[in-house]
């Protein structure tokens, strides 16, 4: 115990994972962060080494995933848990933000915490994007044309930036080979920005389910969290096991089994289902740059919550008019995931357009008005503590 506080590097790991103070009533929503760095060594780990055996040529790249799968001692697995863990990723850290949304983690004092994870989310999914073309199967191939395309929606530079991004008038060779440089650089930019959110995270700890600052009762990392981790830990390998031997293939799309074929577009062109929320909040913009707008700022709006929650109460606990507004987001964002893999057509489209409203209807409308109805009925039911303040 000595030598971890006196050496300077094992004292840096001990302040952080060991002595680090934790408010004792934190419960198992707070085991996703743990989660969610379990899930990104596992992918490191399994693309670095699927890496050495793939080609990013598209002649030889489904080949050498197929050569991966069928040749390659225990490439099988190793491709399966990379695909895999990337699904249980993406749920993780929607529970991770739910659970930020509900009991206000994104209020100060950290507000470059919630900052951070908002652009973790986002490299997220652009790696995630970057993968799903690897393959090189029907999905792969046309999935890349699509989102690729969505940059001629910008004006002037459009088509010019679509075409560099291609590195030619096609997605091709060149498309292909840029992707997997990007998806295997991303991960160690992900890794670095997980680094600094563990540190915003550490200068004022967690917030507790009370929304109180919990400074008065608070237990070590280790061992009482650490242990209570490790449930977690055990039950999420428990289940990625289920998946990995028995339904592997159930989280992917059956189309990317098929070589990509630029002659033939596939019956439906959807992406994997942890993004399809913002492909339905994608369509249903009938105007491509809007579409596009849309999109990007259903993520980017989170980064505004702090701004946008007026309520001087943190967390949902003591708050039933966002209790409720909280559940209904949670039912839109699964309606929107819903109308995501369908396909274009009634009654998806109108239902895919009224989620896409409430979506953003949620965050800009609801969340500043319950605030404020919360705030004005706290000050008629104490007047004078509003005159002392």
């Amino acid at each position: 115990m000595k030598l971890l506080k006196r050496n300077s590097f094992l004292s840096i790991v001990n302040s952080y994972l060991i002595d680090s103070p934790q408010p004792s009533n934190i419960s198992y929503m707070w085991n996703f962060g743990s989660l969610l760095g379990f899930c990104l060594v596992i992918q490191i780990a399994t693309g670095v080494f699927l890496a050495m055996h793939y080609t990013p040529n598209i002649d030889l790249a489904f080949i050498s995933v197929e050569h991966i799968m069928r040749d390659v001692n225990y490439g099988w697995m190793i491709r399966y848990l990379h695909a895999n863990t990337a699904s249980f990723f993406f749920l993780f850290v929607y529970l991770h933000i739910g659970k930020g949304l509900y009991y206000g983690s994104y209020k100060a004092p950290r507000v470059a915490l919630w900052t951070i994870g908002v652009i973790i989310f986002l490299v997220m999914i652009i790696t995630a994007f970057l993968g799903y073309v690897l393959p090189w199967g029907q999905m792969s191939l046309w999935g890349a044309t699509v989102i690729t395309n969505l940059l001629s929606a910008i004006p002037w530079i459009g088509k010019d930036l679509v075409e560099f991004i291609w590195g030619g008038f096609s997605v091709d060779n060149a498309t292909l080979n840029r992707f997997f440089s990007l998806h295997y650089l991303l991960p160690f930019v992900l890794a670095a920005l997980v680094v600094m959110h563990f540190i915003a995270l550490h200068e004022h700890g967690s917030n507790n389910p009370l929304g109180t600052t919990g400074n008065a009762d608070r237990l070590y990392m280790h061992p009482y969290f650490i242990f209570k981790d490790m449930v977690s830990w055990f039950l999420f390998f428990l289940v990625l096991a289920l998946f990995l031997f028995y339904a592997p293939n159930k989280l992917g799309h059956p189309d990317n089994y098929i070589p990509a074929n630029p002659m033939q577009t596939p019956a439906s062109i959807v992406p994997e289902w942890y993004l399809l929320p913002f492909y339905a909040i994608l369509r249903a913009i009938p105007d491509k740059l809007g579409g596009v707008l849309a999109m990007i700022g259903a993520i980017l709006i989170l980064l505004a919550m702090p701004v946008l929650d007026t309520s001087r109460i943190r967390g949902s606990a003591f708050r039933p008019l966002m209790k409720i507004a909280y559940w209904l987001f949670v039912v839109d964002f699964l309606i929107l995931m819903w109308c995501g893999g369908q396909h274009v057509e009634e009654p998806f489209i109108t239902l895919g357009q009224v989620a896409t409203g409430f979506y953003f209807a949620w965050f800009l409308i609801l969340v500043p008005a319950i605030g404020i109805i919360e705030n004005t009925l706290m000050d008629l039911s104490n007047p004078s503590e509003k005159n002392q303040i």
